[in-house]
């Protein structure tokens, strides 16, 4: 039974929850508000007494109670419920339209991407241009207002340095390994980046892993090994690009949780951010490399073999690799690590099928089989890396509880190192950005997954 009583222009006496008592129990057969000064009185009637769910002391009134005999308040409002709901579904079909989005847009840029490669090969200049693209792209959204400009510092800058340089080398290394082999060769090698991180993690920052997670590199590692030694169009420099792109995208997120935390930056724009510094540091050393002399002889070969519409594959590779990356960024604002995770697993397992069938790749069964047990092996690592994760968060939330309750504001200002060190989740693709304010209530901790 819900009760809900409603005055317009007063707030009566008899409504206001006496602090010190959890409930509001009349047992007379009805409840009146005494009204000598207004013209219009409301009665009302009930069998059980009631406890006090909810109270307003604006105008109008309003006041809601539930039976004293029920553990919980019902609800007050049926709409509030079907809209909730209406809300939950929203937000599903939401990030159903992220991960669809995101997988069709990276299977869209690797195939314009391989085009591109076959026909002009060139992976520092192309490396250049996707970043490039993405960077003006961004500059546009900020002038325009679509996109809310990031507030910045010196020191955002800073520290995002370390991550932009391990992301320009992990960009370049991967885009060099495709320019020699096949897309499907590539993304299965970088299938295996969780063993990289785990191996770096362990003898580089001394953490810790349970045995799942070590037990679960054995199909990894066995599997990337499996489809190398069977790859028909086996390559040396694209398999160490490949390799090369693993190690710096570890070290890369490994930067971005050390050194990011606190940076209250959207996906989006923290994204745009590290494709415009990359972008700096990449440029140079394309021209170095490679050098405008090559790439005019190599475009007037391209424009030759292909015709104008090699123009319109590099544009389409440049545009597809920002949007990708931008939708999988902004994703993250919407779920968990672990669910990005899964996502990522699936996205490669889309991007290497649809590359076999687009380039007629051949394939063995036995180089088939390496690559799905690699694939899998990427499952179950970031399911129990996941699971570690939910386990410790559930350890961090005890401890903040305790904290909240029990130590006061200065206390709480002390213990900022100790959460910040313990709240950390481990994973190639679960580096959080980990920001703990002081309030006046205590810690308020905020996590953005990158």
């Amino acid at each position: 039974m819900v009760l809900a009583a409603k005055q317009i222009g007063f707030s009566n006496p008899l409504l206001r929850r006496n602090p010190s008592s959890p409930s509001l129990q009349r047992p007379p057969p009805s409840l009146s508000f005494p009204s000598t000064a207004l013209p219009k009185r409301t009665v009302l009637s009930l069998s059980k007494p009631l406890r006090l769910s909810s109270l307003t002391a604006e105008s109008p009134v309003r006041c809601s109670a539930y039976e004293a005999d029920k553990s919980e308040p019902q609800p007050t409002d049926a709409a509030a419920a079907a809209a909730e709901t209406k809300s939950e579904a929203a937000k599903k079909l939401k990030i159903g339209v992220y991960f669809a989005t995101w997988w069709a847009l990276n299977v869209v840029f690797n195939i314009y991407n391989k085009k591109v490669l076959n026909a002009y090969p060139y992976p520092w200049l192309t490396s250049t241009l996707s970043l490039a693209a993405g960077s003006l792209m961004m500059l546009i959204s900020w002038a325009v207002g679509i996109v809310e400009t990031p507030k910045t510092d010196f020191d955002f800058w800073k520290t995002l340095f370390p991550v932009a340089v391990a992301h320009t080398i992990g960009h370049v290394a991967a885009t060099v390994s495709m320019s020699k082999v096949a897309v499907s060769f590539t993304h299965i090698i970088k299938s295996g980046e969780p063993a990289f991180s785990v191996l770096v993690s362990r003898f580089l920052l001394g953490e810790t892993f349970p045995a799942s997670v070590y037990l679960s590199l054995i199909p990894i590692i066995g599997g990337c090994a499996l489809s190398a030694l069977t790859e028909l169009n086996f390559n040396m420099t694209g398999f160490m690009g490949a390799m090369i792109s693993n190690l710096a995208f570890v070290f890369r997120n490994i930067f971005s949780k050390k050194g990011m935390k606190g940076k209250s930056v959207s996906g989006m724009n923290y994204y745009a951010c590290l494709s415009m510094l990359s972008l700096l540091i990449l440029t140079p050393f394309a021209f170095a490399v490679e050098g405008p002399q090559m790439w005019a002889d190599g475009w007037q070969k391209a424009l030759s073999d292909i015709g104008p519409q090699f123009v319109g594959w590099v544009a389409a590779q440049s545009v597809f690799y920002h949007l990708y990356n931008q939708v999988s960024y902004m994703s993250l604002d919407q779920i968990s690590p672990l669910t990005f995770s899964v996502g990522n697993t699936m996205k490669r397992i889309s991007v290497i099928v649809s590359s076999i069938i687009i380039f007629r790749t051949p394939v063995q069964p036995v180089n088939a089989l390496g690559a799905a047990i690699a694939i899998l092996g990427t499952f179950l690592y970031s399911q129990f890396i996941g699971l570690g994760c939910f386990w410790s968060n559930i350890v961090e939330d005890s401890k903040i509880s305790s904290l909240r309750s029990n130590v006061s504001l200065t206390a709480c200002h002390a213990g900022k190192a100790l959460i910040r060190q313990d709240m950390e989740c481990c994973g190639p693709m679960l580096s959080s950005l980990i920001s703990v304010k002081s309030g006046s209530e205590g810690l308020d901790v905020d996590m953005c997954s990158q």
